[in-house]
């Protein structure tokens, strides 16, 4: 039996809880590929057991009894496994599901684990969004009473189940956390993560929550953000961050406010979505899961990165913006044998806990990519120029 292979030909298998409208978001990643002239087959075992129980109305399916939802889960499986036999004539593939499903039934799995062996995959992608979103999507897409603290742990839950699948399988390194995007969709990393394997992972590090209301300093940090995203697969922690959310319904119950509006932030909502109105009190609800999960998932995409590089600003007054989470990531990086770089824009020179544990320090954004390319750190790009 082959397991995780690591080679350029990808077989991803993407989970996600039920509220992050992936279907789009792969579609979008399929045409990047075609765009390209490479080859990318994407599965979608929702649809295929939807065509299989003709009878059930969309949005309905996972009211069925658990034995009928299984049968038409390992249905669709076997359809995939057929379609994308013999592997050397399908390199590259994504397959479309959940790992879990927390629904009327209560928690209960959402695969197959001797089909996922015999689907020979060498990646798991768990994707994960933002709470409100995901909350608000799911609302509008199925008739359930899922408060914000049921996504939340579902999206905890639907991250474990998908790594321990992929450790199962031999997978342990090809598992990644990957967030859909906040003001842009993630779909140029996804589709080089699956085509692209061979190019470098690197994690944004950046204040973030002492720097909402100072929009040149947040322009500055979308510049250096959106720089490092162009050469390079990266995992920003940016893109899933509910602390905002979570501060403004702290200040909106102060003020004995009942609920709270949600617009597109830096690091707030989504941009291109409507307002979202949340009940201060279920968002207060979910305060634990915030800071618990912020800390979880961001040391796990530095662990499944190459390097970090972090964006220290000069804050009004000359104060460096180094922020506690920033330092923390840094360290963390350091202590797991990552390649630490730090761009240092304040006048002020770093400390010894800066410059001793970093690879190199930068001056600037340009300086820091001129570096990186002349380190051969880019991928070398195709015959489209990507």
């Amino acid at each position: 039996m082959r397991l995780c292979s690591y080679t350029l030909d990808m077989r991803a298998v993407i989970t996600g809880q039920v509220g992050m409208d992936k279907k789009p978001y792969l579609k979008a990643v399929q045409k990047l590929a075609g765009e390209r002239g490479e080859t990318l087959e994407v599965f979608h075992v929702g649809d295929l057991m939807y065509a299989e129980a003709a009878d059930v109305k969309p949005g309905r399916i996972l009211d069925l009894p658990l034995s009928r939802l299984a049968s038409l889960r390992r249905s669709a499986f076997k359809d995939i496994i057929s379609q994308v036999s013999p592997a050397d004539q399908h390199p590259n593939i994504i397959v479309n599901t959940h790992a879990t499903f927390r629904w009327r039934h209560g928690l209960f799995a959402a695969c197959d684990f001797d089909l996922l062996k015999r689907l020979q995959p060498d990646m798991f992608i768990c994707m994960v969004d933002n709470v409100e979103v995901v909350h608000a999507r799911l609302h509008a897409d199925h008739v359930l009473d899922a408060t914000l603290k049921d996504c939340m742990v579902w999206r905890e839950e639907e991250i474990l189940a998908s790594e321990l699948m992929a450790q199962a399988l031999g997978c342990a390194g090809g598992f990644y956390i990957l967030s859909r995007g906040r003001q842009v969709d993630t779909t140029e990393t996804a589709y080089r993560m699956i085509n692209r394997p061979d190019m470098r992972k690197v994690y944004p590090s950046f204040p973030m929550s002492h720097v909402v209301d100072m929009p040149d300093v947040l322009a500055e940090i979308d510049h250096f953000r959106a720089e490092l995203a162009k050469h390079f697969i990266s995992f920003d922690p940016g893109d899933v961050d509910e602390k905002l959310l979570l501060e403004r319904a702290i200040a909106a119950a102060r003020d004995g406010k009942d609920f709270i509006t949600v617009a597109a932030h830096t690091f707030g909502g989504r941009k291109g979505s409507p307002e979202l109105r949340l009940a201060v009190r279920e968002v207060l609800d979910i305060a634990g899961d915030v800071d618990g999960q912020i800390y979880m998932r961001d040391f796990r995409l530095i662990d499944q990165s190459d390097m970090i590089v972090s964006l220290v600003p000069e804050l009004p007054g000359g104060i460096p913006g180094l922020s506690s989470g920033v330092e923390r990531e840094l360290q963390h990086a350091f202590e797991h044998a990552k390649e630490v770089y730090v761009v240092w824009k304040p006048k002020k020179s770093p400390s010894p806990f800066i410059s001793e544990t970093a690879t190199k320090v930068f001056r600037s954004v340009p300086e820091a990519l001129a570096y990186f390319e002349a380190k051969g750190m880019f991928a070398t790009q195709n015959l489209f120029g990507h």
